[in-house]
């Protein structure tokens, strides 16, 4: 039996999806088998072959067995979508043979084909002449098969793409006997191959040239892609990070646990945006990164890949922070301002007003009435300034400042709108830091402030805790929670309440638990020294 060159293999050097590759391989591994038996008709048949004519007998020289050879050749020849060809290596040029196909393929007859013996050579593409001369001479001295791709000129010069396969058979000596092969019409393939490798370079593009961050992963969380602004933003080339798991390259240690249950989110489709975390370069710097992701699905509708963008928000969280501690702090000197300043002044005048409205009482005057007016007007004065600047400047310096302030929040909301509002904080909780005391007092506000508005709720309870390194605000209420909420409410408070979890290292949830109400869970860092402490009373026994 010949050995047939393996025509399941695609040619080195050339791009083709997995579905092109399998689809034509299928093809060769059929075009295989008819040309197995085409060579055993050959080998069971030597000794008339070698005399046969371009169809392979010659009727002066056939026995009454070669009618039913040459029909097998034909049909087996013309079974095969594909141009099948053949020459012999030691008769004329006149021995040659192409099969039909040649005319659907080029548009040239199988007699225009053959009687010129140089026609194949000139139709090759001028571009790939070298390449097939050097291959052909490969194959004529060293019998090695030929595998490769050319481009062909039709009739009407129209470039048709041909995947050849061609090999040397010998005679039972050894010496060359004759080239058989065949040559698929792979054009529809190459057009695909070029359209993909131009949308592909048109994504690579975009992908290089965005300032965002952009990795690909397979299921497993390994990098598949990396664009420029990842090699930039890590140090790392795409060479370096391909199939490596991101969380071992770029995740802190500490937050490795938490992106990967975030990655399975997103290999889910459930995480679009709005995830935050730290990311490490090569040389040990740290920026903060916030991702959004989607995910790719495979034939069976499985996850294949997921597609991650992040955007660097380091420079953009300091800004926001230094603004924000520049407004509080703006914020309460101005609230000093209007409470020592300004406050002092006004009680100056009411307390000199006070002062004439006696002296002209006591000259029995009528303009003793207008200085008790002018009195009455300055001390409200006096009282809207203290407004103003508790508003400002909600929370007091002292470390135990925010209870207080939240203490002084639910009396307010009680005696203004009379509503129960009461504040469990069975352990007292110090927050040193004034912004971070702050940030939790608006919180409560905000928190309070939705639940009478749009929850009509008729009780409010607020929690403060602290143990382990975190401490713990709620607010909870009785209203009807987000049912109440307008549709076309665009959500800013709730917005700015997640802001200011972020800005002091914490998160924020809200719940809408049945059968009614919300709940407002902050959580947020605490240091050592702003650990609950235990009340006077509990000191004094331990």
């Amino acid at each position: 039996m010949v050995s047939w060159p393996k025509s399941d293999s695609i040619p080195s050097g050339e791009n083709h999806s997995p579905a092109d590759m399998l689809d034509h391989r299928n093809t060769y591994a059929e075009a295989e088998a008819v040309l197995e038996d085409l060579a055993r008709v050959f080998l069971e048949n030597t000794s008339l072959l070698a005399n046969a004519g371009p169809c392979g007998l010659s009727p002066t020289k056939i026995t009454t067995q070669l009618p039913n050879l040459e029909a097998k050749y034909r049909a087996l020849v013309e079974q095969i979508p594909a141009v099948v060809f053949m020459a012999y290596l030691d008769e004329g040029v006149g021995e040659a043979y192409v099969s039909p196909q040649i005319e659907a393929v080029l548009g040239f007859t199988q007699e225009e084909w053959l009687q010129d013996p140089v026609r194949w050579y000139s139709q090759v593409h001028p571009d790939d002449k070298q390449r097939w001369s050097a291959e052909a001479a490969e194959l004529f001295l060293s019998g090695k098969p030929l595998r490769s791709a050319y481009r062909i000129l039709s009739r009407d010069n129209r470039v048709i793409w041909l995947h050849c396969e061609a090999k040397m058979i010998r005679r039972e000596d050894g010496r060359p006997w004759f080239i058989h092969g065949v040559g698929f019409d792979i054009t529809d393939l190459k057009r695909t191959e070029e359209a993909l490798e131009e949308e592909r370079n048109v994504v690579t593009g975009i992908l290089d040239t965005v300032g965002a961050l952009v990795i690909v992963l397979d299921s497993g969380g390994r990098i598949v892609r990396f664009n420029r602004a990842c090699e930039r933003s890590t140090g790392y080339t795409f060479a370096e990070v391909a199939g490596r798991h991101v969380w071992d390259l770029f995740i802190p240690d500490e937050e490795s646990e938490a992106f990967r249950m975030h990655f399975e989110k997103m290999r889910a489709g459930q995480l679009q945006n709005d995830y935050e975390c730290p990311w490490l370069a090569r040389d040990g710097t740290r920026r903060l990164i916030a991702w959004s992701g989607t995910s790719l699905r495979g034939g069976k509708g499985t996850p294949a890949y997921v597609i991650a963008t992040g955007i660097d928000i380091t420079e953009r969280k300091h800004l926001e922070k230094a603004i924000l501690e520049i407004s509080v702090r703006e914020q309460r000197r101005i609230g000093q301002d209007l409470h020592d300043g300004l406050g002092q002044h006004l009680t100056g005048i009411a307390f000199m007003t006070k002062v004439q409205e006696q002296k002209l009482k006591e000259k029995r005057l009528p303009y003793a009435a207008d200085a008790a007016k002018i009195v009455k007007l300055v001390n409200e004065a006096i009282n809207k300034t203290r407004e103003l600047a508790k508003g400002l400047s909600p929370v007091v310096c002292e470390a135990h400042g925010l209870m207080t302030a939240l203490q002084q929040l639910s009396a307010e909301v009680e005696d203004v709108f009379g509503v129960s509002c009461q504040l469990q904080c069975e352990d007292p909780v110090l927050v040193h830091d004034v912004s971070v005391a702050t940030h939790l007092y608006h919180i409560s506000q905000e928190a309070v402030s939705n639940a009478i508005k749009h929850g009509k709720a008729r009780k409010i309870e607020i929690g403060l805790t602290a143990s382990d390194g975190r401490g713990l605000l709620t607010i909870s209420d009785d209203g009807s929670g987000c049912k109440k909420i307008p549709a076309g409410s665009n959500g800013m408070g709730q917005h700015i309440m997640r802001h200011r979890a972020k800005m002091i290292g914490g998160t924020l949830d809200i719940q809408f638990p049945a059968p009614h109400g919300a709940v407002v869970t902050c959580i947020f860092p605490v240091r050592g020294k702003e650990q609950h402490v235990k009340p006077a009373a509990q000191r004094k026994a331990g």
